[in-house]
């Protein structure tokens, strides 16, 4: 390959063709078409949303569900249905998507950030025993990137300190922990069905346990706690709970993409490991690839490389900018600052500029004084690299080729 870098007017080293990428297709128009000869396309008893919990469950075993509007209405039910008083404190990692923290807040509960482990992206369990207080009642562990969080480790210390888990799997449909589908470990799980995750009806999401403490009550946490299966006293709520129902066009385009979920995952999963292999195999001095468990299986929502840039002569943009102008699809980090760096949080503006909870004393939270080192440094040094099915196994390896290419030329 000849080593000038397409910045300096070489020849690109992403050259393969990218097949344009249609998502939705024959399954999805087949239940669309059937929904609109129905009566009515309310959520409640709709041959849609009921296709849809049938498909999920072949997913992930989930005795009781209930489709929500997005995954992070789901994540706002699960920590609804805690009942948990104000003040409690729930332990989440600060490299996620703000739809993490959202229900928390909105429920008058401290988000409380862990750091994470330097290479799996995921929560460190041991800091999130140092993280533990009198106040906190949940831990939330985020599977990154489709990487599974160590569930052994967080269901221990969950154990030890009587605390609840809710997995925020948006990120990892298809992700196998131990064999087990994540999502199966802790006592109430969250999927997305957002655009940009592996399966989407444009925005969506599922919250499911199998916990008989929390099922019963998921359809009344996401429908104004109104109880459907009561013809007789449906409206007669006895908390208070928002409207975050799933529709059922949403339902036909998300039960139809879940019938194309093993074949969506089986691509990932090949995309990401022939990526990896294909790093594995070059010699890239500074470049730190994601660890992942032999015994689990990552469904690559996609990649997130590091960068010792004491090793390089650039900065991580720079490198980025690079693979970029190589073909490679790639972008620097992944969110620009940890989430307690955000401005809201640094403000503690979380209603019309006022935090009702620390006014009424029941936390001392000041997330201006919070600091997670490895967060911080993985933001700052990471590159991202996109898997999807719409990549191809020759643009993989002629990515891997670009890494090398950049990282070569860049190295001190």
């Amino acid at each position: 390959m000849n080593p000038t870098l397409a910045l300096h007017g070489g020849p690109k080293a992403v050259t393969a063709p990218r097949p344009e990428r249609h998502r939705w297709g024959a399954e999805e128009l087949s239940r669309l078409t059937a929904m609109v000869g129905q009566k009515s396309l309310f959520y409640a008893n709709g041959p849609q949303c009921a296709d849809l919990a049938a498909e999920f469950r072949q997913t992930c075993p989930a005795k009781w569900l209930m489709p929500t509007s997005s995954g992070t209405a789901a994540l706002h039910v699960a920590v609804a249905a805690l009942q948990l008083p104000p003040g409690s404190e729930i332990i989440t990692s600060p490299i996620t998507d703000m739809g993490s923290v959202i229900g928390i807040l909105y429920q008058q509960l401290v988000p409380v950030f862990a750091d994470i482990h330097p290479h799996t992206y995921n929560l460190d369990p041991q800091d999130v025993r140092r993280r533990i207080t009198s106040k906190t009642r949940a831990i939330m562990p985020v599977h990154l990137t489709g990487n599974p969080s160590d569930m052994e480790a967080i269901m221990t210390i969950a154990r030890e300190h009587d605390l609840f888990v809710i997995e925020d799997c948006a990120q990892a449909w298809g992700a196998l922990y131990r064999g087990k589908p994540v999502g199966s470990w802790g006592h109430l799980a969250c999927f997305s069905f957002n655009e940009f995750k592996h399966v989407s009806c444009g925005d969506g999401g599922i919250v499911m346990t199998n916990d008989e403490r929390f099922g019963p009550t998921l359809a009344k946490w996401a429908d104004k706690f109104y109880d459907r299966n009561s013809a007789a006293d449906a409206r007669n709520p006895t908390s208070l709970a928002p409207n975050y129902r799933m529709s059922e066009p949403q339902a036909a385009v998300a039960a139809g993409q879940l019938t194309k979920l093993p074949a969506i995952i089986a691509d990932h999963v090949r995309l990401g490991s022939r990526l990896l292999a294909q790093l594995e195999t070059r010699a890239l001095p500074g470049v730190s690839l994601p660890a992942i468990d032999p015994r689990d299986r990552h469904s690559f929502w996609f990649c997130l490389l590091r960068l010792d840039l004491a090793r390089f002569r650039c900065t991580r943009d720079e490198f980025a900018a690079a693979l970029v102008a190589e073909g490679a699809a790639a972008t620097p980090g992944y969110i620009p600052r940890p989430v307690y760096r955000y401005p809201l949080f640094q403000n503690h503006d979380f209603f019309a500029g006022f935090w009702p909870l620390r006014e009424a004393g029941l936390t001392t939270m000041d997330y201006r004084r919070v600091s997670c080192p490895v967060t911080e440094a993985v933001l700052a040094d990471s590159i991202s690299l996109a898997i999807n099915p719409g990549l191809t196994d020759e643009i993989m390896d002629q990515t891997a080729a670009a890494v090398a290419k950049v990282t070569h030329h860049f190295a001190r």
